[in-house]
């Protein structure tokens, strides 16, 4: 296996000290803290009903909440999405009503900890309300979906940093000519429903960052190769279209057996680039259903994953943030998805996130937190007092790589063929 390379790796590498000698990991050595040193934010999914909303941020990492979930989330994360509670199916119980309870609770939890929102998500195949297929047809879909966007990011507009807008609209395997997924949308709407889509959400929110969100575009394996392929060329149409898109997300729900994410990724996200798009890694985490051994062996091989991702992607200058799918193995989708491809062998939990089931960090947490660090140059602060030739603009905070008086790395080579 790929990763397997990672497991002979020892955890002074991947940024893990020694179990003897455990180092701080809140506060100024959160994962957030580390990110938000270098210019990128960090962040998880999170589920807005184990949130506690008696946190009191203003006293560091020492939070007046003592529940080690919503600890967790306000020590480790500068930006949150909810993993279900703003689909569909979560906000609009009936075809007239909508719910923002649980959402509303997330952004007021975000608030209060000084933390930003992406919104996931206003457009998707899945996880459609039970009245949907009974009540959605070709005369009212445009309607269904234009109200959808108005209602749901005219209720959080201004309060969103970005919006995936579309969700997962590309599907090779479909045998469509532009690789666009045979979903209810298209099929009631057209291959224009993705343009409706961003145009209304644009109206409804104009100061979102709006972002086409995929799966399964990391590897140089054949089908991702080509699902790849198609999505670059969707977002290619788009902004050739002048349609309002900002940025893509990248899901990155990888494997812990097989090969790793590599060139074509990067080409990816250096074409996004050339549009000005920002990338976002959206949904991280690391399956080990397919791989041997224990406890240790599982946080091994997901470490070198972590390790070797992270620091493909995080260096790239569009590259904006990173959110794992989750923040703790006690709640993760892999663990609760009773499907094939989740269940190991020997009956285990799988360890795929930077903390346990007992909120304790994994050789996940230091693989990304030494990736954070080797990411970009640290953001120098700048002293203001100084004439223009230390500092152009003197009210500018912060001096980043290009700034005078800072050096500017070398450009990155480009990927091997």
């Amino acid at each position: 296996m790929a990763a397997a390379a990672g497991l002979s790796t020892s955890v002074a590498a991947l940024g893990q000290p020694s179990a003897t000698a455990p180092l701080p990991v809140s506060g100024p050595e959160s994962l957030r803290a580390h990110a938000e040193a270098v210019g990128l934010q960090a962040g998880c999914a999170v589920v807005p009903q184990l949130l506690d909303l008696n946190v009191d941020p203003s006293s560091g990492s020492q939070i007046g909440s003592q529940d080690p979930y919503t600890r967790t989330v306000v020590d480790q994360a500068s930006i949150l999405v909810a993993e279900n509670a703003m689909k569909w199916s979560s906000l609009r119980p009936t075809p007239s009503t909508f719910d923002f309870s649980q959402s509303d609770k997330l952004f007021e939890f975000a608030s209060k900890c000084g933390q930003l929102v992406r919104g996931h998500n206003l457009c998707w195949h899945e996880q459609l309300p039970s009245w949907f297929a009974a009540t959605a047809n070709k005369d009212n879909a445009r309607d269904l979906l234009t109200q959808h966007i108005e209602a749901v990011a005219g209720h959080y507009a201004g309060r969103v940093h970005s919006w995936d807008v579309v969700n997962e609209a590309v599907q090779v395997s479909d045998g469509r000519a532009d690789g666009l997924r045979n979903s209810p949308w298209l099929e009631l709407i057209g291959p224009e429903y993705i343009e409706l889509a961003f145009a209304t959400a644009a109206k409804a929110d104009p100061h979102a960052k709006l972002t086409y969100n995929d799966y399964d575009i990391e590897l140089d394996t054949p089908e991702q190769t080509a699902k790849r392929a198609q999505v670059l060329l969707l977002i290619r149409r788009l902004h050739a279209r002048g349609v309002p898109i900002h940025a893509l997300g990248i899901q990155s729900h990888l494997q812990a057996t097989g090969p790793l994410p590599g060139a074509g990724e990067l080409n990816l996200i250096r074409e996004a680039a050339k549009m000005g798009l920002e990338v976002y890694i959206t949904e991280l985490d690391v399956n080990t259903h397919a791989l041997a051994g224990g406890p240790d062996a599982q946080d091994a091989a997901v470490a070198a994953v972590y390790k070797s991702y992270l620091g493909l992607v995080l260096p790239e200058p569009n590259v904006k943030a990173v959110l794992t799918w989750g923040i703790t193995d006690a709640h993760t989708w892999l663990n609760q998805t009773r499907q094939p491809w989740t269940q190991r062998a020997d009956g285990a939990r799988q360890r795929p996130l930077p903390f346990d089931d007992q909120y304790q960090p994994t050789p996940a947490f230091y693989a990304m937190r030494k990736a954070l660090d080797s990411a970009r140059q640290p953001i120098i602060p700048v002293d203001i007092t100084a004439g223009p030739k230390e500092a152009k603009d003197p009210y500018a905070p912060f001096a980043v790589p290009g700034s005078p008086g800072v050096a500017t790395p070398p450009p990155l080579a480009p990927p091997k063929e």
